[in-house]
């Protein structure tokens, strides 16, 4: 029972929540309001230049007597984005540097005069501009939308540009390469990519490309060198990522690097990290055969309009809702222990009874994607097709890198001419003779059971291999390539069958659906108390750059990494409240855990709790799945809370407030509204309670009164 107002003192907490100092009113700001104005490619009026718009950024090409971008301009803020002019990418070819398109001449590079543009030239040994098209956007690879997820379009909404150059005369005469780029309506992002056809009879080799070369303005001026730079307000990344399970520790292809023409600088040593350059960190180093185009990777460029860190999140987070809206599937999931018929039964039974929607047979539970012996195949088809009949889909674990497969077939180290010394120690080569078979049994498994999840552990982790004997790749400069090619093209293959991939690396922009939210393994083995209020920290933590849609959470219902009785959650009628505050946590922030263990439930009680959260999560599903505001993170000492946010929707706000204390508590807790799209007035209830109607202030907040009791928690709707 919760106390009375006389024995629980009301307490009022200001919480430091989002703090927003914008000029535009919400009906003016892109991440509250839809963007209606369309993606522009037009002629400048004097016919010089190719505008591309989309009302938020603008980025300007002058056309002539080479093209190059000579603008770049943040709408949002009215700042400047470029300081100078630079080619638009440079290539490596049998060995020869070439820059494509450009302007030389500008003899100040601490900004960029438009009147200083005319007076520029062209380099003649750089490839030439000869012509442009646009058009629509072109999805990069199929979706099939197989589970529950937002309408959202796909390919995203925008315009494409494409500028044509060829090489100069007399050098490369049949190589012609094509700058590309795509502008996103309603989002300051756009991306760019190269295409470099070999129009010749011959092979040619491609050595190394750099796809994006852009001189941009300082964040910071300073004489001397810092331990960490502020780099300019942009968030740069490109679909050739791995080894990292968020944009910044994954990213292998953004450098911030000083720009050798940028004399005028404050940096004494001209030091300032101000040029970038989108480029892979080896190769690719491959051949071009006759009549083929290669294509580079894409980068991505989303112009930030505040330094404040729940905006810049949020932006990030709508980037991936638009260039990977698979990541907003979220099917609700269980990882049974054993893969054996009659445990698989059990749990796809429990599953359908409490309204779960799929089952993963987990790792160390027997299951084994690579066996393609057919009658294996056909009895895990069975049991896919019962799952099926219970409207629950069915799937599975595969480790990839981190094990060893032999001398023939592993990575071979660069510095020693023999396996060992990888990222993890040993790896597979996925260009090998195993590699192949690898993904061809995968293939073959889902082909013919009808399999509806992998979960692939040790995704490719960026590992180089020295090896000549590959048959996947000639040596060390490609290898890194060959293996991020294999291992997108599988994935790009299951997002086009609808196979949901749980991948712990971020290969979100070549087809995964979610990663770990981030968690230590070891944790789960500490004492049950422990492990929920660290699980809250670790949502929280997560969320700041993947919606709660891309993270997945663990529960061990059974014995993990050890911890004895005091870490294990079964039985689990005995355990309830820590059962039920696991599944209050989860789903209150939108997030899918790994359920680990045999069952759901165990007495028809458990059952029941299972169900009420369930029910609960199902129930708000859209607000849920919906951005988290960071109120207060956990900490044991007082309450805690995030916001869902949702604009769009009739339920505009959710917020879910934690109770670690040993009693019940009153607060009265201030939500920053700003990101419902509400602003003056909000209707709000608690749980099924009657609603209230309470008035904004000019920062958009609004404070509620709750009572929490002890080590509990509740959630408020906000209309």
């Amino acid at each position: 029972m919760l106390a009375g107002p006389k024995a629980v003192p009301t307490i009022t907490i200001a919480f430091a929540v989002v703090s927003l100092a914008l000029a535009q009113r919400c009906e003016g700001d892109w991440l509250v309001q839809p963007v209606t104005q369309r993606v522009t490619v037009e002629p400048s009026a004097d016919g010089k230049e190719i505008v591309l718009s989309n009302g938020l950024i603008r980025r300007t090409f002058r056309v002539g007597p080479n093209a190059a971008t000579v603008a770049y301009d943040n709408l949002m803020t009215g700042a400047s984005i470029l300081r100078g002019v630079k080619p638009e990418a440079m290539v490596q070819i049998e060995g020869r540097r070439f820059d494509i398109g450009g302007l030389r001449g500008q003899v100040e590079y601490a900004y960029l005069r438009s009147e200083w543009v005319d007076a520029l030239t062209s380099d003649p040994n750089a490839f030439q501009f000869v012509g442009s098209e646009t058009g629509e956007t072109k999805a990069r690879f199929p979706w099939a939308r197989k589970h529950y997820a937002p309408d959202l379009p796909w390919p995203p909404r925008g315009t494409s540009l494409r500028l044509r150059f060829q090489p100069p005369e007399g050098v490369l005469p049949a190589v012609a390469v094509t700058v590309c780029y795509e502008m996103y309506q309603g989002i300051p992002l756009l991306a760019k990519w190269l295409e470099i056809h070999n129009g010749g009879t011959q092979a040619v080799r491609l050595n190394a490309f750099t796809s994006e070369i852009l001189a941009a303005v300082e964040s910071e001026s300073l004489v001397n060198e810092p331990n960490h730079w502020e780099l300019p307000n942009l968030h740069i990344e490109s679909d050739y990522a791995f080894h990292g399970d968020d944009p910044r520790t994954a990213n292998q292809t953004t450098h911030w690097v000083p720009d050798p023409q940028y004399a005028t600088q404050v940096n004494y040593l001209r030091r300032t990290p101000v040029l970038l350059e989108s480029r892979p960190p080896l190769g690719p180093d491959m051949f071009i055969e006759p009549g083929r185009t290669f294509v580079s990777f894409r980068t991505f460029e989303l112009v930030q309009d505040s330094t404040e860190r729940e905006r810049q999140g949020l932006a990030v987070r709508r980037m991936y809702r638009t260039i990977a809206p698979w990541v907003t599937e979220n099917p609700i999931l269980m990882h049974v222990r054993h893969a054996n018929p009659e445990a698989v039964r059990l749990a796809v039974d429990q599953c359908a009874e409490v309204g779960f929607e799929m089952v993963i047979m987990t790792f160390g539970s027997g299951f084994n994607m690579e066996n393609t012996d057919p009658a294996y195949m056909d009895r895990i088809k069975e049991l896919v097709d019962y799952a099926h009949r219970k409207g629950i889909e069915l799937g599975g674990y595969s480790l990839l890198a981190s094990r060893r497969i032999g001398d023939e077939h592993d990575v071979i180290n660069p510095k020693t001419g023999k396996p060992g010394g990888a990222i993890f120690d040993n790896s597979p080569c996925l260009c090998s003779a195993w590699g192949r078979q690898y993904f061809q049994r995968l293939r073959t498994f889902v082909e013919h059971t009808g399999l509806d999840i992998i979960e692939n552990d040790g995704s490719y982790p960026g590992d180089l291999c020295a090896s000549m004997s590959h048959p996947g790749h000639k040596g060390l400069n490609d290898s890194q390539w060959r293996q991020w090619e294999t291992i997108s093209d599988f994935y790009q293959w299951c997002r086009g069958r609808g196979v949901y991939l749980n991948v712990p690396d971020w290969y979100f922009l070549t087809g995964s659906t979610k990663s770990a939210m981030g968690y230590r393994e070891v944790n789960w083995s500490l004492p049950r108390e422990r492990q929920i209020l660290l699980g809250r920290q670790n949502i929280f933590d997560g969320t700041w750059w993947k919606t709660p849609s891309m993270g997945w959470m663990f529960v061990p219902l059974t014995e993990y990494h050890g911890g004895g009785a005091a870490a294990t959650l079964e039985p689990l009628c005995e355990h309830l409240d820590a059962y039920g505050a696991h599944l209050a946590q989860n789903f209150g922030a939108g997030v899918q855990a790994c359920y680990r263990g045999p069952r759901l439930y165990d007495t028809d009680e458990t059952k029941a709790v299972v169900k009420k959260w369930v029910a609960f999560y199902k129930r708000y599903r859209l607000i849920l799945d919906s951005d988290i505001i960071h109120v207060r993170r956990p900490d044991g000492r007082d309450i805690d809370c995030i916001l869902h946010v949702n604009p769009q929707l009739k339920t505009k706000g959710l917020a879910m407030i934690y109770n670690p204390l040993d009693q019940p508590v009153r607060r009265e807790v201030k939500l920053p509204l700003y990101y419902t799209g509400l602003t003056t007035t909000a209707r709000i209830r608690e749980q099924d309670g009657e609603p209230r109607q309470y008035r904004l202030n000019r920062q958009y907040d609004v404070t509620v009164p709750v009572t929490i009791p002890a080590r509990g928690r509740t959630w408020l709707l906000i209309e």
